[in-house]
């Protein structure tokens, strides 16, 4: 992790690369700069962490995690982070910088919007959390506070110091952890017996729209335990003034429970969410339906990789050291992580040759672009079904890094299957194990 050569006061320049600025604002464990990047004259946004407050405050895994997730998630409309630089008593983090102020103050400003504009921001927004939730990657604390606004008014999702990864989940495939902020959280949250954190996070979404749409949240009172009350039971009215679409949508996301609530695929088909809008033109790409990409098959093409994301994938991207801990073990759990001169249509035979011959008849189903998902048939062991994921990134012409990790199951499984079918398998299309490093010399 790069050191920083200066102490993030304005004026100053960071690692020789960041000119700090003016102050944007305050949080609890730090503050945010306006600053420019000397190398393309970008403005960025560099938020400075107090090292010594995070640890006071017990907040050291949750700022790890945050960096973690932000470096697995870039979306046009997910706040992009840029890099992490730390001294011996701060973290700078280098994030885009949206202009445009939250979603809440321009809600507080001129209350309800108009629904042609409320689809715009939610099909950002949906478009966002289908992709986090594609990588295993669960907001948990998503409301118009953590939703910005960039100059042409494009929706950004920001702040993942709440969000869980798919392999935070207990042996019984659900988080447990209580969080989230009153009004916007999911019934099967406030209830504290587990819940799936992509249900949870779409019941956010509702709120969200239905604040979008009403300008007043669905479930009020001042009484905070009569308020859990409503949620526990839906207890909410649609404004008059909603459209019989509108009316239709928001008790499918609204449905306290969250084996009927509606999923993403079948939001995308809701008469409301396909309307055509007549509102300032905005480019949004609607989520992936996971059928309509494996009719896509090989059409799909690999994600490129910055090096920023290469270097997140090597072993030595440790985020235990920004706080002088321990290193975590173990994080590859016995996966691979390889670079390639064969095709994508190659890796991804290959790949799906495994799970039907050496994974014991394994379902494959693809897992975004350049993605592939395979999971054992059966009940599985304790920890549920073996799942395997592989992503593949492009990171120069004919070179690409396939990322093969658990995603679901016992580890011991995984390792063996990794050691008796995976390796075999792939060993001779391997042209750099633990690429970050010899890639980077190659390209």
């Amino acid at each position: 992790m790069a050191a920083a050569a200066a102490d993030g006061k304005k004026g100053g320049v960071l690692q020789g690369r960041y000119e700090m600025g003016r102050v944007l604002g305050h949080g609890n464990f730090g503050r945010v700069h306006v600053a420019r990047d000397l190398r393309t004259g970008q403005s960025v946004a560099v938020k400075v962490v107090a090292k010594e407050k995070v640890v006071r405050a017990g907040m050291a895994e949750q700022i790890k995690r945050e960096i973690a997730v932000m470096k697995r998630v870039s979306h046009p409309n997910i706040v992009e982070l840029h890099e992490v630089m730390a001294t011996r008593s701060k973290i700078y983090l280098a994030l885009e910088l949206v202009r445009g102020g939250e979603l809440f103050a321009r809600i507080v400003r001129s209350g309800r919007v108009k629904e042609d504009v409320a689809r715009l921001y939610f099909r950002q927004l949906i478009s966002a959390v289908d992709f986090c939730h594609a990588r295993g990657v669960y907001h948990r604390d998503l409301k118009p506070e953590n939703l910005l606004l960039d100059e042409a008014g494009n929706l950004k999702v920001v702040d993942f110091g709440l969000s869980a990864l798919a392999d935070h989940a207990r042996a019984d495939g659900l988080l447990h952890t209580l969080c989230g902020t009153p009004g916007y959280a999911a019934p099967e949250v406030l209830l504290d017996k587990g819940y799936d954190g992509a249900k949870a996070d779409l019941w956010s979404c509702g709120v969200i729209l239905y604040v979008l749409l009403a300008g007043s949240l669905p479930f009020q009172d001042d009484n905070i335990v009569t308020m859990y009350k409503k949620v526990q039971r839906g207890d909410y009215r649609c404004p008059p003034w909603l459209s019989t679409d509108a009316r239709r949508l928001i008790p499918r996301l609204l449905d306290p429970n969250p084996a009927t609530r509606i999923t993403v695929a079948e939001l995308v088909e809701m008469p409301w969410f396909k309307k055509t809008s007549i509102a300032r033109p905005v480019s949004v790409e609607p989520p992936v339906d996971p059928a309509r990409a494996k009719e896509a098959g090989d059409k799909d093409e690999p994600e490129t990789m910055n090096a920023f994301h290469l270097i997140s994938l090597s072993e030595g991207f440790d985020l235990s050291p920004l706080f002088e801990g321990r290193s975590s073990a173990g994080r590859r759990e016995g996966g691979m992580l390889f670079a390639t001169r064969e095709p994508a249509r190659g890796v991804v035979s290959r790949l799906e040759d495994v799970a039907a011959r050496g994974g014991g008849q394994m379902r494959v189903t693809k897992s975004g672009a350049g993605g592939v998902r395979f999971e054992g048939a059966g009940r599985g062991g304790p920890k549920g079904r073996l799942a395997v994921a592989a992503e593949i990134f492009t990171v120069a012409p004919s070179v690409l890094v396939v990322d093969v990790k658990k995603d679901g199951g016992d580890t011991l499984e995984y390792r063996s299957f990794c050691s008796e079918h995976l390796r075999p398998a792939l060993q001779d299309i391997v042209w750099a194990a633990d690429p970050p490093a010899s890639v980077a010399l190659a390209v």
